[in-house]
């Protein structure tokens, strides 16, 4: 799903971007409903948040909650980290991120690129801003052996900044 959001874009910088996990649902410019797998005990319920300030991922299963913000979170100083591993409740999380620097015309057909696989997958959000035709936030999820994956990615055209994160949350063995 493809969005216009009508809004400011104000995380205009890759290195703002912080990670934080166990916020509340933040305020929201799209929001995408999912549930994921197949018998009650593993189903999941995924609901993808994209804010002003980045994207938000919630999710509610037998085996807990998780909820991760990549975003310019007021009074947050910290970079966003290249990977963390956490145990939360009965999950095992991963979360990894990269910055990419691309040439204007490498940047242009990488967004045109990811937002056309976002735009057509039925789990996937992507919304884009105002003032500038690469300027968006993409997310992906998918069901997998034992848990989630998502995959996400910022752009920042005005630096020619490509941020993207992948995320996994697996049940405990």
């Amino acid at each position: 799903m493809l969005k216009s959001l009508s809004t400011t874009y104000t995380d205009t910088r890759a290195g703002d971007l912080a990670w934080c996990l166990g916020l509340e649902p933040l305020p929201a410019l799209a929001v995408l409903d999912l549930e994921l797998g197949g018998s009650r005990r593993s189903r999941v319920q995924v609901q993808m948040r994209l804010l002003g300030a980045s994207h938000q991922v919630i999710l509610d299963a037998p085996h807990g909650r998780c909820s991760e913000t990549v975003a310019c979170l007021p009074g947050s100083s910290a970079p966003l980290p290249l990977g963390v591993a956490k145990r939360i409740g009965e999950w095992d999380y991963e979360f990894a991120a990269r910055v990419e620097t691309l040439s204007r015309g490498s940047f242009a057909g990488r967004a045109q690129e990811l937002l056309a696989l976002v735009a057509d997958h039925p789990n996937g959000l992507a919304g884009t801003f105002p003032g500038h035709p690469h300027a968006f936030t993409a997310m992906l999820v998918q069901n997998m052996e034992g848990g989630v994956h998502w995959r996400t990615w910022h752009a920042y055209p005005q630096e020619g900044r490509l941020v993207a994160t992948r995320s996994r949350l697996s049940v405990l063995e």
